[in-house]
């Protein structure tokens, strides 16, 4: 098994990212507690996630599996974007950056969204690639549901009427921006691919 280190610490992305991973060739190394904080400064979510990943890279010298999402509202501009994880403020909560969404769409007819996850791999000799995925679907005026994490209680993806927090983990797993990304690398790689046997959304 090939050691693959990743580059977070966000608690729900590294549970979602074991079992989206588990059938690839790769052992999962948790990053260590002295692996660097990393200024997520690059324009897009690509390169954020390349920032992530070459960081823990260097750090470690294993390979590296970095990712960075963003929850794209057409309503808004495209915002929360990339700044999704600190749309009110750089020391915000999950709950305050919801709450800050639902009072920006107040009024609003179109509730259109997407996520959008990018993951960047380096492998152990320093070469990178990235993957992504992306996630269709609507805005809610008002949470549902205890599970996810993030804007899940407030996004329903496109073919469902549950919201990324009320649907079973399972379904979540195989219809998700971040499960289609990984399925992409999973592929390059040549293991397994997490299965799909929902439509894309």
């Amino acid at each position: 098994m090939r050691p693959l280190v990743l580059a977070t610490r966000n608690a729900g992305k590294v549970r979602e990212l074991e079992r989206l991973l588990a059938a690839l060739p790769v052992a999962l190394v948790p990053a260590p507690a002295d692996a660097p904080e990393v200024d997520e400064t690059a324009p897009t979510l690509e390169g954020n996630a390349l920032l992530k990943a070459r960081a823990l890279h260097t750090h470690t010298g294993l390979a590296a599996l970095g990712d960075d999402t963003g929850l794209f509202v057409d309503a808004l501009g495209g915002a929360p974007g990339i700044r999704s994880a600190r749309y009110a403020g750089e020391a915000a909560d999950d709950d305050a950056n919801r709450a800050r969404m639902l009072h920006e769409l107040a009024g609003h007819a179109d509730r259109r969204a997407r996520f959008r996850t990018a993951i960047a791999f380096v492998d152990e000799s320093g070469a990178a690639r990235t993957f992504e995925g992306v996630c269709e679907g609507t805005i809610l005026t008002a949470e549902r549901g205890a599970g996810g994490f993030g804007y899940d209680a407030l996004f329903v993806p496109d073919g469902h009427a549950e919201t990324f927090a009320e649907l079973p983990l399972d379904v979540k797993n195989r219809i998700s921006h971040r499960a289609r990304a990984l399925e992409a690398f999973a592929v390059w790689l040549g293991g397994n691919p997490p299965p799909s046997g929902h439509p894309l959304c």
